[in-house]
């Protein structure tokens, strides 16, 4: 998956916007303005193609045993909570889908019940 398909899929979630909060390196995609998917874009153009994504802690730990050259434990992030993907790997594209939905689910599953309600207000 290039850069371009990645952050348009990431756009497509309901309420997502991709600002660089931290510098201007660093793509970040939130949801109701809750971190939900990063990208280092300076990493990215070296060919080092990764996505930092949240997950419950088990699943987290589940994911680097069933990939354990391609997820683990996110860089400069609670190793607990986010790993770390790379996207061009033997994580089939369509299981790469489907970790940027629940992680997207994740946080919207945890935003304020006035949060939720805003979130279902806006257009898709």
């Amino acid at each position: 998956m290039n850069i371009e398909a990645l952050q348009n899929y990431c756009l497509s979630k309901k309420g997502t916007t991709a600002e660089f909060p931290f510098d201007e390196h660093t793509l970040v995609f939130k949801v109701m303005n809750k971190m939900f998917a990063l990208v280092g874009l300076e990493k990215w153009e070296s060919g080092n193609q990764f996505i930092n994504l949240k997950c419950e802690p088990d699943k987290a730990l589940e994911l680097r045993d069933e990939f354990p050259d391609d997820i683990y434990g996110a860089y400069h992030m609670s190793k607990k909570h986010w790993n770390s993907v790379n996207v061009n790997s033997n994580v089939p594209a369509k299981r790469l889908i489907t970790l940027i939905d629940y992680s997207y689910d994740l946080v919207v599953a945890n935003l304020t019940k006035k949060q939720k309600e805003s979130l279902n207000n806006l257009d898709s």
